[in-house]
């Protein structure tokens, strides 16, 4: 018998019993699907991190006081006392950074109020900027301009509005000069941003851009600045943009030789390490949960397998009686258990991007499918389906001839 009949044999089986078959499948798709959703989910939450969480690109470094991602809390009370990072500190490294393309400064407020007329929205992203953080943030713009040096030099009043301000306080009306209240305080909008939608449930266009020394004059200038950096090149030229920033900074807040940096410097990589401590943790566990799944959809299997070779006891002994060898049995009990598991992996692998586009979907939660994974999920339920199916097909191919013949169900 050889192999394409052996499968068109094991696919004749499985259709004769197609309740029971599909009843089989359950665990083998509960397992897959599982995997997959949690890989495909880990990795566009992995990606959306790194590119809007973030704001960062692989030739972009943001200078903090202390990082707001660490899980050191000596590091975090030490950074605490360490002095706020300035206006002139970012001068400093903007004039001095031969390696940065861009170099910016923000401030911002994530719990802003935003109102006109009668109208209002809460929960604005609130950034003051330098107008060289437009390409390091890499905002565009549908109408209107952008903050320019003139407006950050002169304290000037304007503001860049995210589309969900413009939609929720003056729908249908053009927005382009419209007087709002940032915060209790009277700013003209001269500009909208593109629209850049929703993930993770959160809106990710509700937000107001204001000239950083304007933001200051409201909330006051002693409040600690983030320094940006965007290098010419990648590679290289970002290290060395990194290097030129930590010796100016040294240098003006005094830093002893030997001594760790005052300030720290974080890019898309080291940033994405502490992220995947967190999220390895739910990555594992999930997975975990999934072999389970996937170990009872193998047991069964094997005991859906183990009742076809009693059922089939009289057919075993029919094709021994005819010539078939031990090999034959085994290679098609094998087939029909492996055919079951592989069809239970690929409805799985369709199930879990389903799942995770769908919820994607729905709730802006970031999803992106790794062809590994899929690769990873078809394979592991073929091993699911060979390492279950070896003992009811050794138990069928063991069977003696004669004996089979006279057995009656």
């Amino acid at each position: 018998m050889n192999f394409i009949e052996a499968i068109k044999i094991a696919f004749q089986s499985l259709w004769a019993n197609k309740l029971r078959s599909a009843l089989t499948l359950l665990g083998v798709v509960i397992g897959i699907a599982a995997v997959i959703a949690v890989v495909t989910f880990v990795a566009g939450i992995n990606g959306y991190v790194a590119t809007k969480v973030f704001n960062l690109g692989a030739d972009v470094f943001i200078v903090f006081k202390v990082s707001p991602v660490t899980s050191n809390i000596d590091h975090l009370l030490e950074g605490e006392k360490r002095k706020n990072l300035t206006m002139d500190d970012y001068q400093a490294v903007r004039e001095a950074c031969k390696h940065c393309e861009w170099v910016g400064a923000s401030l911002r407020n994530d719990v802003g109020h935003v109102r006109y007329g009668e109208q209002a929205i809460n929960d604005t992203t609130v950034r003051g900027v330098t107008p060289s953080m437009v390409p390091i943030l890499d905002i565009d713009l549908v109408a209107g301009r952008m903050l320019n040096e003139t407006d950050v030099s002169s304290n000037s009043a304007v503001a860049v509005v995210g589309p969900d301000v413009v939609d929720t306080l003056m729908p249908g009306a053009d927005p382009i000069d419209k007087e709002i209240r940032v915060d209790g305080w009277v700013y003209r909008i001269i500009g909208v941003g593109k629209r850049k939608g929703k993930t993770l449930g959160q809106s990710m266009d509700n937000y107001a851009l204001i000239p950083i020394t304007a933001f200051q004059k409201q909330h006051g200038s002693h409040d600690n600045i983030r320094i940006s950096g965007k290098s010419a090149i990648t590679g290289a030229g970002m290290e060395e943009a990194m290097d030129e920033t930590r010796a100016i900074l040294r240098a003006r807040r005094h830093d002893r030789p030997g001594a760790d940096d005052s300030f720290d410097i974080e890019t898309n990589a080291s940033l994405l390490s502490i992220w995947a401590s967190f999220s390895q943790t739910f990555f594992f566990a999930m997975i975990g949960i999934a072999a389970i799944s996937l170990v009872v959809g193998g047991i069964v299997i094997m005991n859906i397998m183990l009742v076809s070779v009693t059922e089939r006891t009289r057919e075993i002994g029919i094709r021994k009686a005819l010539g078939a060898k031990r090999d034959d049995i085994l290679g098609q009990f094998l087939i029909e258990a492996v055919a079951l598991a592989l069809l239970g992996g690929v409805i799985g692998v369709v199930l879990g991007i389903s799942l995770a586009k769908g919820v994607t979907f729905l709730i802006g939660m970031p999803s992106s499918v790794p062809a590994w994974a899929v690769a990873a999920g078809v394979l592991m339920a073929a091993s699911v389906g060979i390492f279950f199916g070896v003992y009811p097909a050794r138990k069928a191919a063991l069977l003696d001839p004669i004996a089979a013949l006279r057995f009656e169900t």
